[in-house]
């Protein structure tokens, strides 16, 4: 059955922005959004009521919801995902071919044409990411769209969205055979240990690929590395394959050692060799500066927002002296991979944070490499906030 589309008048700032194909819906375009109710289809006019473009309502915290098509007569129907999957899909065929990196960012949401969507490809698995009720409620659509555009062993979902302030956790299945877990994927050659249905995380995070790929390619020989919010380990499994002398793992959640333990052992990697250590980041810092240790490559990749019993951390505020603690122990000619996923920032910001830390802590540097997202991560020119990664080698001379 069609869904009934409203038309709504909009704000002239909001129309202009619909015309050049900014796909966000922002709350302050709208005169009334207490009416709109999440997955409602709505036909957006400006305020001489012309027409300006289609959405669907999904509140989420970037907006009210996001454009789907400039086009007033193209129904928002199974055929309409269809499409938008099967394009996406086309532009990943390398990925598809790749034997060795299994595991990719099949549709990125508004950088793919539909905001608040995200399908992730697990060797033969799709993990489809809903970020509101309003996307949600297509679901029975999106799922029809997607099993007639690929061939899968399985698919699961996560629901990323709040219901009573709580993540939705349930056991994620939605249809197709059940995985067995873990699932061993490949990136690059490595392994990785994957749970699709063991709460909101899976076990890595693809965004990453290129930077782990260059630690191990070309920085991580011979050298002490120190990886700090390190989750699951990636960045140091990447760093022992590359031929780091040792790998320090450091992250405050008590998951983190047996995650990192079995992410070493599926690369064949002897955990009992690399430490990992499960320990607040900023008192870390401090042991290691009391015991005088010292590191040749130091990776600083912390959650945009974090609170501990001691410290709350906030990337935007706080990473000039993340930074500061992390150079104290990075030798002379050393590597800090600087990475942030704060969106509200760009990177020319990012880089200011650099240059004030090695300011006020008398040291020179330089910017060997940079990364935003890698290919399977479309983002939308017209909205930045998409492009969220930043990623630098910074050399600490």
């Amino acid at each position: 059955m069609m869904r009934k589309e409203l038309d709504i008048k909009v704000k002239d700032s909001l129309a202009q922005d619909l015309q050049k194909g900014v796909p966000i819906l922002l709350k302050d375009g709208f005169t009334d959004i207490d009416s709109l109710n999440d997955g409602a289809i709505i036909k957006l006019r400006n305020p001489s009521d012309k027409f300006v473009g289609k959405g669907y309502v999904g509140k989420q915290n970037k907006g009210i919801g996001w454009l789907l098509t400039k086009n007033e007569n193209e129904p928002i129907d199974t055929a309409f995902f269809h499409k938008k999957i099967t394009t996406a899909i086309k532009q990943r065929t390398d990925y598809f071919d790749n034997k060795d990196t299994t595991a990719f960012r099949v549709f990125n949401g508004e950088g793919d044409g539909i905001g608040g969507l995200t399908i992730d490809y697990f060797d033969g698995f799709y993990l489809i990411s809903w970020y509101s009720e309003g996307i949600y409620s297509f679901k029975d659509t999106i799922l029809e769209a997607l099993e007639t555009a690929v061939s899968f062993k399985g698919i699961y979902e996560k629901k990323r969205f709040d219901t009573k302030g709580q993540y939705l956790e349930d056991d994620d299945f939605v249809k197709g055979e059940r995985g067995e877990f873990p699932l061993i994927v490949k990136e690059y050659g490595q392994n990785f240990a994957i749970y699709l249905n063991d709460g909101a995380m899976v076990g890595v995070f693809l965004d990453q690929r290129d930077v782990r790929k260059t630690i191990r390619d070309s920085y991580a020989k011979g050298k002490n590395v120190l990886n700090t919010f390190s989750y699951t380990g990636a960045f140091s499994v990447f760093a022992a394959a590359g031929g780091a002398k040792k790998t320090t793992s450091v992250d405050l959640a008590k998951r983190s050692l047996s995650k990192t333990t079995e992410q070493f052992e599926v690369n064949g990697i002897d955990a009992a060799n690399q430490d990992i250590i499960v320990m607040d980041v900023f008192d870390y810092f401090k042991y290691a500066k009391r015991k005088e240790l010292a590191f040749d490559m130091v990776i600083l990749d912390p959650p945009s927002f974090a609170r501990s019993k001691k410290y709350t951390f906030s990337s935007a505020k706080d990473y000039t002296n993340l930074l500061k603690d992390a150079i104290a122990i990075t030798e002379k000619n050393g590597i800090i991979v600087a990475s942030t996923n704060n969106a509200t920032f760009g990177m020319k910001k990012f880089k200011t944070f650099v240059e004030k830390a090695f300011k006020d802590i008398n040291r020179k540097y330089s910017i060997e490499e940079e990364f935003s997202l890698p290919s399977d991560f479309r983002t939308s020119p017209l909205f930045k906030e998409g492009n969220y990664l930043k990623v630098l080698f910074v050399r600490a001379i």
